[in-house]
């Protein structure tokens, strides 16, 4: 029986997703205030709770990702590039529609790209080499740079172009002193943010953040795509039409599987690889303009994705395979989201009519950033028409989590008195979802070799 490795909290002895067992020591249960309930190493299914519930750890994280008073100067939060009502995703509608890459904390200080979505990330792999179809899997950020959610989180905080904290030292002084002390304690125990042991406080804070964005209100599996596959809607005539595009000639599905895996889990949207799409520049990105010390280049500058992480120029260009879930939500109909990972496209026809058209009419666009990696076989010529744009369109606007209750499916054993454990059984989901997509990427990618 295979075994996932653990993202989150290195308390788990031992997961077995395959089964859904986790063991857990006294430790374990110590950590997350439940000493009392279980003895050391009982083997136990927790059950999956009811949707929109949140467990301590979850609450807190929640807390902190919402917290301005978090940044250098004050006034930035986790969700002031990831909010919710924009799935996630940049909620500001003139920086998306202006440039689509977000200010910093600090006046003056952009990053180099657009914010991806953290939701459905945590069920993201560790980043590895596949030998038998040379691919790269997983990661997290665009460029795949940190292993998991705990890296992801702390990057942010620490960024000088992000929230512009000095060091994890500054990260657990602001949160001792905004009235987090009772929360962290009743989470993570009485030794929780002890003056000396910041590096422990600042794991504690990325846990907990990693928590919430691990969570059910994040990673809701509620769209009208999921009531469909789940037989409780039905898809519109155009729906339809757009969704045998999706599957079929427009060649979505080849990076973004759309059918649930063998043991009923809701499709992710994403094979977590890489690809250059040949996006061109977005001459609009305010870091091209940054200062020497933080943009050597100027306006020469080039996003080399996961061949600038990995020093490989085979890789040059490529950037992670975003899930295709929330890629059409926002808070209203004239809300614009900016897309693919520079913001260089303001809509949705833009990016279909994109990968429609780039190889077959290429003078309605300019230039690659980086051309020498391209994918040239797999999109680019779609030969879609324009309606066919609007249907493949109309499917991706199903994608939204916003329909009805979750279409989870409920695990093979369930126990509704452990109820209080809901926080550790979604980690266990996220990992059990994890090895699922390994195996799924694998087989996706051979199949388009």
């Amino acid at each position: 029986m295979p075994y996932c490795r653990n993202l989150f909290f290195n308390d788990f002895d031992q997961l077995r997703a395959d089964s859904c067992v986790l063991k857990i020591t006294v430790n374990s249960l110590r950590t997350f205030g439940m000493i009392g309930l279980f003895l050391a190493g009982l083997l136990f299914v927790p059950s999956l709770g009811a949707a929109n519930e949140l467990s301590p750890v979850e609450q807190l994280g929640k807390q902190l990702f919402f917290d301005t008073n978090l940044s250098t100067p004050a006034g930035q939060s986790c969700a002031s590039c990831h909010a919710p009502e924009a799935g996630f995703s940049g909620p500001n509608s003139q920086v998306n529609l202006r440039t689509g890459v977000y200010p910093g904390a600090a006046a003056g200080r952009f990053g180099n790209r657009k914010p991806p979505t953290v939701a459905y990330a945590s069920f993201s792999p560790k980043r590895t080499f596949q030998d038998d179809n040379e691919t790269w899997v997983g990661g997290q950020f665009w460029d795949g740079r940190a292993d998991d959610l705990i890296a992801q989180a702390k990057g942010p905080l620490l960024n000088p172009l992000e929230m512009n904290n000095a060091s994890a030292e500054e990260v657990v002084n602001k949160v001792r002193k905004g009235g987090y002390q009772r929360l962290f304690e009743q989470v993570f125990g009485p030794r929780s943010l002890v003056p000396g042991e910041e590096e422990k406080g600042f794991d504690q804070i990325a846990q907990a953040i990693v928590a919430y964005e691990s969570s059910r209100e994040v990673n809701a599996f509620r769209s009208k795509y999921d009531a469909y596959l789940a037989k409780r809607a039905t898809l519109t005539s155009q729906e339809m039409r757009g969704l045998e595009l999706f599957a079929g000639r427009a060649n979505c599905s080849a990076c973004h599987p759309h059918e649930p895996g063998a043991d009923g889990s809701p499709p992710l949207f994403t094979d977590f690889t890489y690809d250059n799409l040949g996006v061109p520049r977005n001459e609009a990105n305010p870091f091209y303009e940054a200062p020497a010390n933080i943009n050597p280049h100027g306006r020469q500058y080039k996003d080399l994705g996961l061949g600038g992480v990995l020093k490989q120029e085979s890789q040059f260009g490529k950037v992670k395979v975003p899930t295709l879930r929330n890629v059409a939500k926002k808070p209203n109909r004239e809300f614009v989201k900016s897309y693919l990972h520079n913001g260089k496209f303001k809509s949705l026809k833009e990016v279909v009519h994109f990968y429609n058209k780039r190889d077959q009419e290429p003078n309605q666009f300019p230039p690659a950033d980086i051309p020498a990696t391209v994918n040239h076989t797999e999109l680019g010529n779609l030969g879609l028409t324009d309606d066919e744009e609007d249907d493949l369109i109309s499917f991706l606007e199903t994608l939204s989590d916003e329909f009805g209750p979750t279409a989870l499916p409920q695990p093979l054993w369930t126990n509704p008195s452990k109820n209080s454990l809901r926080g550790i059984s979604d980690l266990l989901r996220v990992e059990r979802f994890r090895h699922h997509v390994i195996q799924a990427s694998a087989k996706s990618d051979q199949s388009r070799r």
